[in-house]
């Protein structure tokens, strides 16, 4: 199935309900990545709740999760999501070929205003799961009382599924209807297992979490795998250079690659682009 996120709503206004099927979009990032393990699946649900994040709390905003590994110095997994329903990630180089562990890490969400300005909160993992951690962020940073579940399943160490959602609590919720909620949350399978018997879709998910409240499905959209990287961004990039230091490089008169840590395209820069610059 083709990787989407579906929205409803309970009838009666007391639960907002987001289900994302993530598995082409995670796979692609890690592939750019290339990371495995329990690494990858780590990504794979950071950009799986950096997407939910989103598309619950600012969907017309770029959306960034950052997680800061508190046993690999230097170790860091961000997870990128955007309003046109694309998605990236990085993992640094100090944690490529290692299976990261969660001890000490810390957890980091950033959204950019439309005005360039961002608006971020940051908490530590107190349990052992990026879906706690997400959780703990909505309950302390948004302010918001909210479930999340996100998963990345792997089998011979490629990850070969990922989705997730989250279910907000709106003002207009009574006791019973939160009661009954907290009460289909505890019977329901992990996601884990959800994904792995077929019956996560969207769909599948928000009728599940949903079973017995009358609700109504708002809109749905697609997610992806894309890089926003090209040549004249980089470029751009370029022109903060020092102009004697471009010219350096002008003399020395080889052309040279860049490649985008994202998407891992390779672009070559050649004494013509330079030259361009300084003109």
């Amino acid at each position: 199935m083709a990787d989407t996120v579906l929205r409803a709503i309970a009838d009666d206004g007391s639960f907002r309900v987001i289900a994302a099927l993530t598995t082409e979009t995670v796979r692609g990032a890690i592939e750019a990545q290339r990371v495995a393990g329990a690494t990858a699946s780590f990504f794979g649900e950071l950009l799986t709740g950096s997407i939910l994040i989103r598309e619950t709390m600012a969907p017309q905003l770029r959306v960034q999760g950052i997680l800061r590994s508190g046993l690999v110095k230097g170790g860091s997994i961000v997870a990128d999501s955007h309003p046109d329903g694309s998605a990236r990630g990085l993992v640094s180089e100090p944690l490529r070929g290692v299976d990261l562990r969660l001890d000490g890490a810390v957890l980091q969400m950033m959204r950019t205003l439309h005005n360039g300005a961002l608006q971020q909160g940051i908490v530590e993992f107190a349990g052992e799961t990026i879906s706690s951690a997400l959780m703990e962020y909505l309950q302390t940073s948004e302010q918001v009382a909210s479930s999340i579940a996100v998963a990345a399943l792997r089998e011979r160490e490629q990850v070969v599924l990922a989705g997730g959602y989250l279910v907000q609590l709106l003002p207009e919720a009574e006791p019973e209807a939160l009661a009954t909620m907290t009460e289909r949350l505890a019977r329901l399978p992990s996601i884990e297992s959800l994904l792995a018997s077929g019956k996560a879709s969207p769909r599948e998910l928000i009728a599940a979490l949903l079973d017995g409240t009358r609700f109504t499905y708002l809109d749905e959209s697609s997610l992806r795998f894309h890089c926003y990287c090209s040549k004249e961004r980089l470029m751009s990039s370029l022109a903060t250079i020092d102009a004697a230091e471009l010219q350096d490089m002008i003399n020395e008169g080889n052309p040279f690659d860049i490649t985008c840590d994202y998407c891992n395209r390779e672009y070559k820069i050649t004494p013509d682009d330079l030259r361009g610059l300084l003109n």
